[in-house]
């Protein structure tokens, strides 16, 4: 099997019908991903079987049992190379999406990928997440907020949570630790207005890789004070 094929197949498995543009979108991509890497430090994987394996089909993952829709409105935050925001907007095209990251040559990264797909409703913020969270502008107006290996699960809270409506969801893409963390972030949900719905095992195709996803419901508005100052949740997370 090529590795468009087993793209193909992935996404499938995931429930995506994959047309030729997405699979081509997802080959520019990665092309582009490689040819920025020469600059500046996106990755450690370049290899187009690896990139769409623990890079695209990882990220797109995050839509298995329904929580990430198309049409919805994504805020990705430390979106990094776009994952796992960018290619759930290339499999969801009705999506809004905002990247969030707080270097400026990532966003450039992702303007340029955005602009060569031709991709529509997208944002690209250049700023943390502790000072946007408390934007009026984009405190709780989204349907979904999702990060992937960030920071630890109590800190990542705090950075996405404020940015979800009540009734959105938090789906955050983890790897063998899910249920550790799981157990430190219990403090975290309860003050930031979150229920835990469950855990997802995701197999991904050809590895071996252990990788989760963590779902969260937002049930009640978060406290003004979250997020805390830029610094801090990393600091003292929420105990």
């Amino acid at each position: 099997m090529n590795n468009t094929e087993m793209l193909r197949q992935g996404l499938k498995d995931f429930g995506i019908e994959p047309s030729d543009k997405m699979l081509n979108d997802f080959k520019v991509y990665r092309e582009l991903l490689v040819d920025w890497n020469q600059k500046m430090n996106l990755t450690g994987i370049e290899e187009e079987k690896e990139v769409y394996i623990k890079h695209f089909l990882d990220s797109v993952s995050a839509v298995v049992n329904g929580y990430i829709k198309d049409g919805m409105s994504i805020i990705d935050v430390g979106t990094g190379a776009g994952f796992p925001g960018l290619p759930l907007k290339i499999c969801l095209e009705n999506t809004n999406v905002t990247l969030l990251d707080s270097l400026n040559k990532r966003i450039n990264f992702l303007k340029e990928v955005s602009n060569t797909l031709g991709l529509t409703n997208m944002e690209f913020i250049h700023g943390r997440a502790e000072d946007f969270g408390k934007s009026e502008q984009y405190r709780e107006q989204y349907d979904i907020a999702t990060a992937r290996a960030v920071a630890g699960l109590p800190i990542l809270m705090e950075f996405c949570v404020p940015f979800v409506k009540v009734g959105g969801y938090f789906v955050c893409l983890k790897g063998p630790n899910a249920n550790l963390e799981l157990e430190e972030s219990k403090a975290a949900m309860d003050v930031l207005g979150l229920e835990f719905i469950e855990k997802i095992d995701v197999e991904l195709p050809e590895t071996d890789l252990d990788h989760n996803i963590l779902v969260f419901k937002k049930v009640r508005n978060t406290p003004e004070k979250y997020p805390r100052k830029a610094g801090k949740p990393a600091k003292s997370p929420i105990k």
